[in-house]
């Protein structure tokens, strides 16, 4: 089970991306709550959770990506993929994500 929002700790990166995407905090918690798929995250340590949205003519999935530490959860991105990704095999991650991960201590 997933800690309660008040154990979040949302990075500036993830802060900023919700901004981006037009993504609230509820969104993100409905995402981590009930994901439609789980993936192994590409940084160290981390999870990758999606869920469907859009309509059929255009659909979209939002991600997110956190690090479980303690009791904790750190939300380290989150993002809208448009269209449907293909299971199994890597994910679009936005550019500027990539350069905070590999710029970060995750």
């Amino acid at each position: 089970m997933l800690p309660s929002s008040r154990d979040l700790f949302w990075t500036k990166h993830a802060q900023q991306k919700l901004i981006e995407y037009n993504l609230s905090q509820s969104r993100v918690l409905r995402v981590l709550r009930h994901p439609h798929r789980i993936e192994e995250g590409i940084a160290p340590e981390t999870i990758a959770v999606m869920q469907r949205a859009g309509s059929k003519k255009h659909p979209y999935e939002v991600w997110v990506m956190y690090q479980l530490e303690k009791k904790k959860i750190k939300i380290i991105s989150a993002w809208k993929y448009p269209g449907k990704s293909p299971e199994g095999k890597i994910i679009y991650i936005p550019p500027d994500t990539l350069e905070f991960l590999s710029s970060q201590k995750i």
